[in-house]
C-alpha cells in the first residue's frame, strides 16, 4: 500500500471510527447535546465545542497548507470562541467540523507519495510531517473530549 493511502487511512480512523486505541473523534461527540457541548466540568479546561471548532480549525489549516498557502492562525481562528450555545449553532459547528475533515480527505486523496518528504512552502515541516500531525492532533483531542464527556456523566 502506498503511504498516502496508509496516511489517509490513519486520517479517517481517527476522525470517524476504527482507531485501535478507543473512540474516533466522532465517536467520541456520539450524543453530546448543545448543552453538554458547552458546558465546562472541569475547571480551566476547553468546552467540548470549543475543542470541536478547534479541531474544524486545524483541518483547515493544513488542508490550506498541504495546498501550498501558509498562514499562521490567530489566536481566534485557533481556538474559535461560542457565543450561541442553541442545538442549531451545535449541529452547524458538527457540520463544519465534517466539512472541513471531507476537504482535507479530499486533498490528501490527490497528493501522490512523491509530495510526502517535499517541504510545506514557507515552513520548514514536510507534508508526511503535517499529516502525522493532524492525526495526531485528532486522537489528542478525541480523548479531550472523552474525558469530558465522562465527566459530564
Amino acid at each position: 500500500m502506498k503511504e498516502v493511502k496508509k496516511l489517509h487511512d490513519q486520517l479517517r480512523r481517527a476522525f470517524l471510527a476504527e482507531a485501535w486505541h478507543g473512540p474516533a473523534v466522532m465517536e467520541a461527540l456520539d450524543g453530546i447535546t448543545a448543552d453538554k457541548a458547552a458546558a465546562r466540568p472541569l475547571p480551566n479546561a476547553h468546552s467540548i465545542w470549543e475543542l470541536t471548532l478547534h479541531i474544524a480549525a486545524w483541518k483547515r489549516i493544513v488542508a490550506d497548507r498541504l495546498e501550498g498557502r501558509y498562514e499562521q492562525p490567530s489566536d481566534e481562528e485557533d481556538w474559535p470562541s461560542v457565543a450561541d450555545t442553541g442545538e442549531v449553532a451545535w449541529e452547524k459547528a458538527l457540520q463544519l467540523l465534517k466539512d472541513e475533515h471531507q476537504r482535507l480527505e479530499d486533498v490528501v486523496s490527490k497528493m501522490d507519495d512523491a509530495l510526502l518528504n517535499q517541504a510545506i512552502p514557507d515552513w520548514e515541516f514536510t507534508r508526511y510531517y503535517l499529516l502525522q500531525g493532524v492525526i495526531q492532533h485528532d486522537l489528542y483531542h478525541a480523548g479531550q473530549i472523552a474525558m469530558l464527556k465522562k465527566a459530564l456523566a
